[in-house]
């Protein structure tokens, strides 16, 4: 190479190098940076451990469950259908998390828990509680709607070690009665309205209940329900679902697939806020070993950041 093609080449390095890095330095300047989740929240029916499931029994699945509670690391998770048995096996090996809940057929351990597991690391519970969905509330396995079993919603304020407290209302509505659910669903709305503080809120679910139904239409402020009554026949705190802000076009968002895997069906499990929560992230998650399943129902996760006050 003579000395001039060696200049030549010297030169042409040398732009090459000033105008990348201009354009690297742009593009950075230009990027926004990832907005940080305030909390991440996850809704998980388990399935009941006594169930007769043969190879998807609790015993045969609960590590994966915990596994993949582990690796998502929400901040806060509304179980459903958990019997203390179970959360005694969740919080063994996920000693991070603490519970609030009660047993829904005597208001202690007795019975499927709604409870709620929380990082104790992050959070205190300020204040919390557990209400009967029917006409006695306060009264430990009451039905009176024609429920086919017991049901409860398990409720907590929650105060960050930093940030915005925040309440977090978990249930599981009726399976059989359509009637049960919407006075259910009436009845957690009129709490909602009626807390103390006007924190943002979460509310997770089994609702069973798909996207269609006036229970979800309801939620979402674009159905009056006449079961309601009591000034309830619109929803006084209308929400959005954290799944549907992301993706609404999704059509395979079944939740519950019988240890099968499917994506066909209803979504039932839910995750909804107030509108003007901003929603980073939403996921079905579909964990799986060798095509065997956590649970009878898909996990769902929401990332959300409050807005500015």
């Amino acid at each position: 190479m003579s000395r001039v093609q060696f200049v030549r080449v010297v030169i042409l390095v040398l732009f090459l190098t000033v105008t990348l890095g201009w354009q690297v330095r742009a593009a950075t300047a230009n990027e926004k940076p990832e907005a940080k989740a305030d909390l991440v929240v996850m809704t998980f029916n388990i399935r009941y451990g006594t169930a007769n499931d043969g190879a998807n029994s609790w015993d045969q699945r609960k590590d994966m469950a915990c596994e993949l509670v582990r690796r998502q690391a929400p901040d806060l998770i509304g179980l459903q259908e958990a019997l203390r048995s179970q959360i005694d096996d969740m919080r063994a090996a996920l000693p991070e998390y603490a519970e609030i809940g009660v047993g829904r057929e005597d208001g202690k351990t007795g019975g499927e828990y709604s409870g709620i597991l929380y990082r104790k690391d992050r959070f205190e519970v300020q204040d919390s509680g557990t209400f009967w969905l029917s006409d006695t509330p306060t009264v430990p396995g009451s039905i009176t709607w024609g429920n086919a079993c017991t049901r409860v919603c398990t409720w907590g304020r929650f105060l960050p070690k930093t940030g915005q407290p925040f309440y977090l209302f978990n249930t599981h509505l009726d399976h059989v009665a359509q009637l049960a659910r919407e006075k259910g669903i009436a009845l957690i709305m009129s709490r909602l309205k009626s807390r103390p503080h006007p924190d943002p809120v979460v509310f997770t679910g089994d609702l069973n209940s798909g996207e269609k139904n006036p229970v979800i239409r309801y939620l979402k402020g674009e159905q009056q329900l006449d079961a309601a009554g009591d000034g309830l026949s619109r929803n006084p705190v209308p929400l959005v679902d954290t799944f549907r802000v992301l993706h609404q076009d999704v059509t395979e968002v079944g939740t519950a697939h019988s240890f099968k895997g499917g994506r066909s069906g209803n979504k039932i499990d839910y995750i909804f806020v107030q509108p003007g929560v901003q929603v980073l992230k939403a996921e079905i998650l579909r964990d799986n070993q060798d095509n065997r399943y956590p649970s009878d129902h898909y996990p769902v996760t929401a990332a959300l950041r409050w807005p500015a006050r």
